[in-house]
């Protein structure tokens, strides 16, 4: 119930002081000029009490942002793995910006304010940050407020939420063409360095990524059934990959002249670390007369392949790792002439019954595809 008393200050300045207490929460005051003031402040709190709401607005009155980003670096960022870092990064240029700034305080059109200052800014690599990077920057805070709103109870309100978020350009599709595979896998088989080759054909042929690769290990790969099983992937589940013949014989060429005591497939001669093949790597695509071609584009090349051999959507993903099909539908228009296929034998064989069935087309797999184009 709230109480509100009526001083005289020595100037002879009149103040309502409010006290509200109620069981189950700590005791609230507040000092108004006026009456009117008084009331309408203990009738909100008072509310906000009955509706269970007012725990999280104290907590917001005591904690800064700053404060918020230093807990959640603490507890929260040592579980995120490999993208920690990053987030810390991003974390920090808020907590610069905002950090004094009590919870309570920070409104959407403050970060709206940081959003355009992100987009503005040019970074130490002298460009500006992309879309996609200022939305990973917005995402790492609304993250932070996530878990002060569901674990801390700090907050009640996400203003990240409330903001709009710059439009990303659709992904880029680079990938090689039969004859550039050729061109590739040649030139990498010319590299000194003794696991290029192999690292390459394996992504080309399974559309594996590049840490996928590297962390690979001798005890994940099974020769009898033919696959190997990836334990830590990007979406943090355990994937198996089917591998094909040729992809096999490369793996087991490596085998016989690496030392699988060390346990990684690509491991350094001396420690059980991923190997760097990254000059190599490039000095291959210059000889390869490749250009604007990254590592990762070999996983959009075998995923293209799938498409164009008639693969469905849910296939691709299925074999790349994918949770959803957003990222797969960026292949969807290289197995169009697949689906114009589909649509005229369905066409022929209700209108024209009377002709004999063609025999269904069986479906490589994607190293089969590959290792055919290369051949």
């Amino acid at each position: 119930m709230a109480s509100i008393i009526e001083r005289t200050l020595a100037s002879g300045e009149k103040r309502y002081q409010v006290i509200i207490r109620r069981k189950g929460y700590p005791t609230e005051t507040a000092s108004f000029p006026r009456k009117t003031d008084a009331k309408r402040w203990a009738k909100t709190i008072e509310a906000a009490m009955i509706e269970n709401r007012h725990f999280k607005t104290a907590q917001s009155r005591k904690h800064t942002l700053e404060e918020l980003i230093d807990r959640y670096t603490e507890e929260v960022l040592p579980t995120k793995g490999r993208h920690g870092k990053a987030q810390q990064t991003q974390l920090m240029w808020w907590k610069t910006e905002l950090g004094p700034y009590l919870l309570c305080d920070l409104t959407a059109a403050m970060i709206t304010t940081c959003r355009d200052k992100l987009q503005a800014e040019v970074t130490y690599r002298k460009r500006k940050r992309s879309p996609s990077t200022v939305n990973r920057y917005l995402a790492a805070l609304s993250h932070a407020f996530s878990i002060a709103i569901k674990e801390w109870e700090w907050i009640s309100d996400n203003p990240v939420a409330k903001i709009r978020k710059p439009k990303e350009p659709q992904g880029r599709i680079r990938f090689l063409d039969k004859q550039e595979i050729q061109r590739l896998l040649n030139a990498c088989h010319c590299q000194p360095n003794r696991f290029l080759y192999t690292a390459v054909a394996l992504a080309l042929s399974t559309g594996m990524r590049q840490g996928e690769i590297l962390n690979l290990r001798w005890k994940d790969i099974d020769f009898n059934r033919k696959q190997l099983v990836l334990h830590k992937t990007k979406n943090k589940e355990r994937r198996t990959v089917p591998l094909a013949s040729m992809t096999q014989q490369v793996l087991r060429e490596l085998a016989a002249e690496s030392h699988p005591e060390h346990g990684l497939v690509f491991a350094e001669e001396k420690a059980d670390r991923p190997a760097n093949f990254r000059k190599s790597w490039e000095k291959a695509l210059r000889e390869a007369d490749i250009r604007d071609f990254r590592f990762h584009d070999l996983r959009h090349t075998a995923a293209s392949h799938m498409a164009m051999n008639k693969a469905t959507v849910s296939e691709i993903a299925a074999v790349l790792g994918h949770k959803t099909f957003q990222m797969v539908k960026r292949y969807a228009h290289l197995s169009e002439a697949h689906t114009r296929s589909v649509v005229e034998s369905m066409n022929e064989r209700m209108f024209e019954t009377e002709e004999e069935e063609d025999e269904p087309e069986s479906v490589a797999t994607c190293g089969e595809v590959l290792w055919r184009s290369a051949a």
